[in-house]
């Protein structure tokens, strides 16, 4: 065991005190993790739009003082009564999702929504005892998304936690935790593309140039980016992206451009905005008789999906993805694998790094569109 376990650590961390306010470096105390749960030494994190999202709080619940992140990689302290999978001095990814190994969609090779460990963007505590293990003299600081990687310390439920190759480097591989694995899962565990066939991807940010770099691997020799950004089309020209189409360059739905381009329709469609009509214009540019569209992007909570029966009936597929279809604790340490043998390129996600005091200046560069993923290196 570390020299450590069982105690209350006091380390930095990165805390969002109010919404959209900067975020502050203070000392905190990290519990140590119960049972069933795992301390991390947190060595590199990235930061994800679903950071920024829910620091500027505009569409769900504030909940403040929280530390976010979920986007990392690091080294296990300790473990909690119960722990197996995991030992001090594993090297290992936190995920946002998480697999508890009992429930039925565990034991289904067809789910990776655990029903333990799925996302709750709303909890602040643990689920164990409804309690933080961060706190500032006394006063608790909320979790979020059970993950909280802006810390040099963390805990999370063990099912979170998936033990990988310590040879892997860990200020690339921390993308995998999150927005990597999302698209490029939906590509290559979803969607399916076969070698030579056509592909739109629909949404150039990180996800979405994941999801074109899955197309790339499958093998696509048409891959398609459609986004109302015209100056992200040459950055995806280095994920495998060979035509583009900005909807607002056109007078016409852009699922009838796409048609015409292909001559009837793409064989797949990855959608990766939480734009409702671009949700219904991936699924409409599909091919009759065989096309598959993929939704990635999360909509918002009113919206509603409309399009005519007809074109399921002429044999369209519309499909739904979480996490790629990703088992975290089984399937991550493949995935890293494939980085590790040289068929999956992470470098070119990674536009910045910065240290952990300059924390700040990932969030700047997100909000200005500078960034695809920035690298926060917590050792200074």
């Amino acid at each position: 065991m570390s020299s450590t376990a069982g105690q209350v650590i006091k380390c930095r961390a990165a805390v969002s005190w109010e919404a959209g306010k900067p975020l502050v470096i203070e000392e905190v105390e990290v519990a140590p993790p119960q049972a069933g749960e795992v301390r991390l030494k947190i060595l590199y994190t990235s930061l994800c739009h679903t950071d920024v999202y829910f620091w500027e709080a505009k569409g769900q619940t504030p909940l403040f003082p929280r530390i976010f992140g979920h986007e990392a990689g690091g080294i296990v302290e300790s473990v909690g009564e119960g722990v197996t999978h995991l030992k001090p001095g594993d090297h290992a990814l936190p995920v946002f999702t998480g697999e508890c190994g009992e429930c039925p969609h565990c034991k289904s090779e067809e789910s990776n929504m655990c029903d333990l460990l799925r996302i709750n963007t709303d909890r602040g505590v643990m689920i164990s005892d409804n309690q933080s293990r961060f706190s500032i003299k006394g006063k608790p600081i909320y979790h979020f998304v059970g993950t909280s990687t802006f810390s040099e310390y963390t805990v999370l439920h063990a099912g979170c936690v998936a033990k990988i190759n310590p040879a892997a480097p860990l200020d690339k591989v921390c993308i995998l935790s999150c927005g990597i694995c999302t698209g490029f899962g939906a590509t290559v565990n979803v969607a399916k593309p076969k070698p030579g066939s056509s592909v739109a991807i629909f949404g150039l940010g990180a996800v979405g140039l994941a999801a074109a770099e899955g197309a790339r691997v499958s093998g696509a020799s048409r891959i398609i980016g459609v986004d109302l950004v015209s100056s992200r089309f040459e950055g995806a020209k280095k994920f495998g992206v060979n035509e583009f189409v900005n909807p607002k360059d056109h007078d016409k739905p852009v699922q009838e451009v796409i048609a015409e381009m292909t001559n009837g329709g793409v064989d797949r469609a990855v959608e990766c905005t939480g734009s409702i009509q671009a949700m219904i214009s991936a699924f409409e540019c599909v091919h009759d008789g065989w096309g598959v569209a993929v939704l990635v992007g999360v909509p918002n909570k009113d919206d509603a999906f409309k399009t005519h029966p007809v074109n399921f009936l002429n044999e369209r597929t519309l499909k739904g993805t979480f996490y790629g279809n990703y088992k975290p604790r089984t399937d991550l340490p493949n995935v890293v694998e494939m980085y590790m043998r040289g068929e999956l390129e992470l470098e070119k996600f990674i536009t910045h790094t910065v240290s952990f005091s300059e924390i700040n200046k990932a969030f700047d560069y997100m909000l200005k569109g500078e960034s695809i993923r920035c690298i926060i290196r917590m050792e200074e």
